[in-house]
C-alpha cells in the first residue's frame, strides 16, 4: 500500500470501450465492516413502486442538445464545452407537514410536461407508512416547469408552511399555504418571479430581525444549454439573490444592497463583478449571534485550472456574515474557507462536542479527476468532500478525512445524528452526469461519528437498501415519517443506470474503504484525435428512494419542533417555524450536540424542521435553544420519547434582569398568552416556568451573562454540573 501521506496518481488512466455484455456490479464489494452493536439499517420502502410512489425524473428540454450531440461521428474535445448542463434535470426534495396532520409529507420537484409530486404521507390516516400524490389537488404540480430546487417556511407566520420552487432558465414560484390542503401560485403579486435564471437551490430566514422570513437564491451560470461556464472562470455566472419579505407577501430583490454582490478571494485580475456557479446556499447562524448568515458553495469547473496548477482559484465556500440587520461582508477569507473545489452541497451541526458550529461540504470526490488528464497528477484529498471544524474565532480548520482517507462524489448532505448514539453523523449522496462518462463512486455514504469527528464509513448502513451507485442522485433530506424517533433519508436522481450497463472501477487505489465502489459508467469510448463516440446506452428516468431507519438498536430518543412567537405574544420576535433558531442537546452523562433549524440546504432540497436527539442509553436530558434575535431559553428534564413543540418565550434567562420577579412575569405573561392563543397546555406551560427559572438560577450561580451589545459566545450546559444534564424536573 502506498503511504497515505504521499498518495498521488503518477499516471492517466485512458477510457476504454468496455464490451456491454460485461455488466460489472458492486453488489457484494463492500468491505466487511464487522457488526458494530450499536447500528441501523435501511431499506427504500419505494423500491418497484411502493408505499404509492411513483416518481420518475423526465428529461429537461436541453436534453436534446445533448442527444445531437451523441448521435455525431463522434464528440470533439472541441466541444466538450458545448455539452448542456444536467440535460435530465437537477431535482431536489422537501419534507413537511403541509397539511399539519401531523405526519411528514414531500414534495418532489420535476421536468416539463410532468407534475411536480406532494406525497402526502397517509401514517396518521391509516397507521401505515404509504403516500398519495396530491399535487393537483393542492395546487403545486406546477406541470410546465423545469424545476430545480425547493425550500419552504411560513412566510407570512399564519401557522402553516408555504413553498418556493425553483426553475432553470424561468421564473421560479412561490406558493402560499391556504391552511386548508391547498395552496395558491402567488409568484406573479409576491415579486418573486421576476428573473429566468439558472437556480438551483434557496433557503428561508429572517435576515434583518422584522418576524418574516426572506429568501436567499443560488443561481449558476446564465444558461445550462452549454457548459462554457466550466471551462471560463468569471465570463457566464449570475450573482446569487437576497429577497427580502416586506410583509402582505410582498418580496423586494435586495441582492445589491445588501453587500452580497461583493465577494472576497478572487485574484485582482477578476472583474471587480465577478461571480462564481453556486450549487447549495443555507442561512445559519454560524457564529451564534443571534442572526442568520449566508453560507454558498462554488464550483471551481473542471474545465477551470486552480491558482497552483497554473489556473485561477474561484471555487470556495464562501460565508457572508450579517450585521443583523441583513446587511453582509463576505468573511470567507477570514475564515479559511477559500479553499478551491467542485463544491456541490452543505450541512451543518456540531460533529466535534465543542459548542461550535461545524460544517461539510461535498464535492466530486477523490475518483473522477484522476481519469482526466491534467497539467499535474491529482493529489489526493484537493477534491474530497470533507468536514469542517468551527473555531472560537469564527474561523474554521479543515482537519482532512482522517481515517476515511478518500471521499466519492457528493451533491446533498444531512447531518443527522442516524443511529441515535447522541454524535452527530454525517450522510451524503450523489453521482455526476457531464460528457464522455458518468461517475458513480457514492454508494451512499454513512459516516458514522465517534463523538470527537472521527469518522468511519458505516458499511452496513444500506446492506438491505437500494445500489445508490446506479442513481444519480442529486436531492437529499432528512425526517422522521414514520415517528419513531430514528430519522428517515428521502433523495431524488435526474437518472439511473438499470443493469446490465457496464461500470468500470477506477484504476486509482487510496487505501480506502471507498475504494471498492468507485466507479464510473464509460458512455462514450476514446476514438483517438476525434475525441469520443457515443456508446449507444441511454439511461433512464431518475426516481425516488424512501429509506426508512430500522431503528432497533435499542438507543434512546426525543425530538423538539420549535414555534416562534411573533403574534402571538406581546414581544415575540421569531417566525412561526423557529427557523434560523440554533437548538443544543445536553443528555444525562453526555456531550452537547447542536442542530440549527435550517429553512434549506443540501442540494436543492429542505429537511424537516423536527429536531431529532439522540439519547443514546440516557433516557432524560437538557434542552437549550438560540433563537433569532438572540433570546435563550432552555428546557431541563426533555424525557425519551417525548416529542415536543417548544415555544419562544421571549425573555432571555442569561439577561441582566433586575430582579427574579422580573424575570418571573416576563416567562409568565408570555405563557397567558400561548394559553389564550390555543398554542400551549397547562402541563407543558407549568414545566417550561420551572424550567426558565431554574435557568435563571444556574446562569446567575455560574455567571452566564450576555455581553454589551446583547449577545454573548455560545454556552454550553455542563453535563456534570447542577445546571446540566443532572438536574432535571
Amino acid at each position: 500500500m502506498m503511504d497515505k501521506g504521499k498518495r498521488k496518481v503518477v499516471s492517466v488512466m485512458k477510457l476504454r470501450a468496455i464490451p456491454v455484455a460485461i455488466a460489472l456490479s458492486l453488489t457484494g464489494l463492500q468491505a466487511d465492516a464487522g457488526s458494530s452493536g450499536n447500528s441501523v439499517t435501511f431499506h427504500d420502502i419505494a423500491a418497484n413502486d411502493g408505499a404509492g410512489i411513483s416518481y420518475r425524473r423526465v428529461e429537461s428540454p436541453r436534453d436534446a442538445i445533448w442527444d445531437a450531440l451523441k448521435a455525431q461521428p463522434a464528440l470533439g474535445f472541441d466541444q466538450m464545452g458545448l455539452v448542456p448542463l444536467k440535460s435530465r434535470g437537477a431535482p431536489g426534495v422537501a419534507i413537511f407537514d403541509y397539511d399539519n396532520d401531523g405526519d411528514l409529507d414531500l414534495y418532489v420537484t420535476n421536468g416539463p410536461g410532468v407534475a411536480n409530486s406532494l406525497y402526502a404521507n397517509q401514517i396518521t390516516e391509516s397507521g401505515e407508512l404509504n403516500f398519495v400524490d396530491m399535487s393537483f389537488d393542492a395546487g403545486v404540480a406546477a406541470i410546465e416547469m423545469d424545476a430545480s430546487g425547493v425550500c419552504y417556511g411560513d412566510i407570512d407566520n399564519d401557522g402553516d408552511q408555504d413553498l418556493f420552487v425553483l426553475g432553470t432558465g424561468e421564473a421560479n414560484r412561490l406558493f402560499e399555504n391556504l391552511g386548508d390542503g391547498t395552496f395558491s401560485d402567488i409568484t406573479a403579486s409576491s415579486g418573486t418571479g421576476a428573473d429566468s435564471r439558472y437556480s438551483s437551490s434557496c433557503s428561508m430566514g429572517d435576515i434583518n430581525g422584522d418576524s418574516l422570513l426572506d429568501i436567499v437564491i443560488a443561481n449558476t451560470s446564465n444558461t445550462w444549454d452549454n457548459r462554457l461556464a466550466i471551462f471560463n472562470a468569471f465570463g457566464f455566472n449570475d450573482h446569487n439573490q437576497v429577497l427580502t419579505n416586506t410583509g402582505n407577501n410582498v418580496f423586494v430583490d435586495s441582492s445589491e444592497e445588501s453587500g452580497i454582490r461583493k465577494l472576497a478571494g478572487f485574484p485582482d485580475t477578476a472583474p471587480g463583478d465577478a461571480a462564481s456557479i453556486t450549487w447549495a446556499i443555507s442561512l445559519v447562524d454560524y457564529d451564534l449571534d443571534g442572526d442568520v448568515d449566508i453560507f454558498w458553495v462554488d464550483d471551481q469547473g473542471g474545465g477551470v485550472l486552480p491558482a497552483n496548477q497554473g489556473g485561477v482559484d474561484r471555487g470556495f465556500i464562501h460565508i457572508m456574515n450579517n450585521d443583523g440587520t441583513g446587511k453582509f461582508t463576505d468573511v470567507t477569507v477570514q475564515a479559511g474557507t477559500n479553499k478551491f473545489g467542485d463544491w456541490k452541497g452543505l450541512s451543518f451541526g456540531d460533529v466535534n462536542a465543542d459548542g461550535y458550529m461545524d460544517l461539510f461540504a461535498t464535492n466530486v470526490g477523490d475518483y473522477v479527476l484522476t481519469v482526466f488528464p491534467r497539467p499535474l497528477p491529482y493529489e489526493l484529498g484537493s477534491y474530497a468532500s470533507r468536514w469542517f471544524l468551527g473555531q472560537p474565532d469564527g474561523s474554521f480548520s479543515d482537519p482532512g478525512l482522517g481515517g476515511l482517507v478518500a471521499s466519492g462524489f457528493g451533491w446533498g448532505t444531512v447531518m443527522e445524528d442516524y443511529d441515535n448514539d447522541g454524535s452527530t453523523d454525517i450522510i451524503y449522496y450523489g453521482g455526476g452526469d457531464g460528457g464522455p462518462l458518468i461517475e458513480i463512486s457514492n454508494p451512499g455514504f454513512y459516516l458514522k461519528n465517534d463523538g470527537a469527528a472521527n469518522f468511519s464509513y458505516d458499511l452496513e448502513a444500506l446492506d438491505g437498501s437500494i445500489n445508490h451507485s446506479r442513481r444519480n442522485v442529486h436531492g437529499l433530506a432528512s425526517g422522521d415519517l414514520n415517528g419513531d424517533g430514528f430519522v428517515d433519508i428521502v433523495s431524488v436522481s435526474n437518472l439511473s443506470l438499470p443493469e446490465p450497463f457496464p461500470i468500470v472501477p477506477y484504476s486509482t487505489q487510496w487505501g480506502s474503504d471507498a475504494d471498492a465502489t468507485a466507479f464510473f459508467f464509460p458512455s462514450f469510448s476514446p476514438a483517438g484525435q476525434a475525441g469520443f463516440v457515443w456508446n449507444g446506452m441511454e439511461p433512464t428516468d431518475g426516481d425516488l428512494a424512501v429509506e426508512v431507519s430500522s431503528a432497533d438498536n435499542g438507543n434512546h430518543w426525543a425530538s423538539v419542533r420549535l414555534m416562534g412567537t411573533a403574534g402571538l405574544t406581546s414581544h415575540g420576535k421569531v417566525n412561526r417555524d423557529g427557523i434560523g433558531a440554533v437548538v443544543s442537546f445536553t443528555p444525562v452523562n453526555g456531550a452537547t450536540v447542536m442542530r440549527p433549524v435550517l429553512g434549506g440546504a443540501s442540494y436543492a432540497s429542505q429537511d424537516s424542521l423536527t429536531v431529532n436527539l439522540g439519547l443514546g442509553e440516557a433516557r432524560k436530558g437538557v434542552v437549550e435553544v438560540l433563537w433569532p434575535g438572540g433570546v435563550r431559553n432552555r428546557f431541563y428534564g426533555l424525557h425519551a420519547s417525548e416529542q415536543l413543540v417548544l415555544p419562544e418565550i421571549p425573555c432571555s434567562y442569561d439577561a441582566d434582569w433586575d430582579s427574579k420577579r422580573d424575570y418571573r412575569h416576563c416567562v409568565g405573561q408570555a405563557l397567558k398568552e400561548l394559553y389564550r392563543a390555543g398554542k400551549l397546555d397547562k402541563s407543558l406551560g407549568i414545566r417550561l416556568m420551572r424550567s426558565a427559572m431554574l435557568a435563571l438560577h444556574d446562569a446567575r450561580k455560574h455567571g452566564e451573562r450576555n455581553d454589551s451589545d446583547g449577545k454573548r459566545p455560545h454556552h454550553r450546559p455542563d453535563a456534570h454540573s447542577k445546571s446540566g444534564a443532572h438536574r432535571q424536573l
